[in-house]
């Protein structure tokens, strides 16, 4: 539930930041479309017109360039280092891209930027609010101290998250946790295929394998986890639950990532 209501935060922020108005020529918003082609027309050489000291501006050389209707596609399945200005995207590699294994150093400083971006901690106290609102553990209590109490359990759950899946466990095992955008095909494959990086991810060999970065390390968060809630909440339930939801929000938040470059073209009419 807070993962969805701060998807839903980010889209709104993004329609209010394009204020409600579509490009005269925008394309249509259909995000089946995921494949373009150019079109270039074989002119014959014309002789060279004198131009006029306007003509020679910046300005004018560019207009001249440019014919009418001839626009070069965006490219497919680009992705911003943040969505929207607010979400940091630095997990994210764009379709197409040569595919490196990343140096220990490298991915300990992904876990650190998804760690302690600003927009983390906007996010746990969002995400602390709602805890609190929902009384999702009574034993911290309400108002001042109880978002305290709720707001440092998130942030280590996040952080300890972020350095085990993406920089221990991988370290050790050799696994790259980099998001690889498909970017192209049916909606349907594409779904899967970021739904299913949870379970399958590359090797530093480039090769699929099963993505025990992922799951052990969201496990041993959770068994972390265990040492600083209420005692109420250490059940076996309550742990798996809790383990369910982190792994689900991985999942969920790749898929994010895989349509974002479409919903920023199709939707809200804008490049990533």
């Amino acid at each position: 539930m807070r993962f969805f209501l701060f998807l839903a935060f980010l889209v709104a922020a993004g329609a209010a930041a394009q204020g409600g108005e579509t490009p005269a020529g925008a394309a249509s918003g259909n995000i089946s479309d995921l494949t373009f082609s150019d079109s270039w027309v074989d002119l014959p050489d014309a002789p060279e017109p004198v131009q006029s000291a306007e003509a020679n501006t910046p300005q004018a050389k560019g207009d001249s360039n440019s014919a009418p209707g001839d626009k070069t596609p965006p490219p497919v399945g680009q992705q911003p280092k943040r969505i929207l200005g607010i979400m940091p995207n630095y997990r994210a590699v764009s379709a197409g891209a040569t595919r490196t294994p990343p140096t220990a150093k490298q991915s300990f400083k992904l876990a650190t930027q998804n760690s302690f971006d600003y927009s983390s901690f906007v996010f746990v106290v969002l995400t602390s609010l709602i805890a609190e609102g929902d009384d999702s553990h009574p034993q911290l209590g309400k108002g001042v101290a109880g978002l305290w109490g709720y707001s440092w359990r998130g942030f280590v759950d996040k952080t300890d998250g972020n350095y085990l899946v993406l920089f221990a466990l991988p370290t050790l095992f050799r696994q790259d946790e980099r998001y690889y955008t498909l970017g192209k095909g049916k909606i349907w494959k594409r779904a899967v295929y970021s739904l299913s990086s949870v379970l399958i991810t590359p090797n530093y060999q480039g090769n699929k394998s099963f993505n025990i970065s992922e799951l052990l390390g969201r496990g041993i968060a959770e068994g972390i986890s265990t040492t600083y809630y209420p005692s109420q909440d250490r059940s076996l339930d309550e742990v798996a639950e809790k383990y369910g939801y982190a792994v689900m929000r991985d999942g969920l938040t790749n898929a994010f990532r895989e349509f974002w470059p479409d919903i920023a073209l199709h939707v809200l009419h804008r490049h990533s």
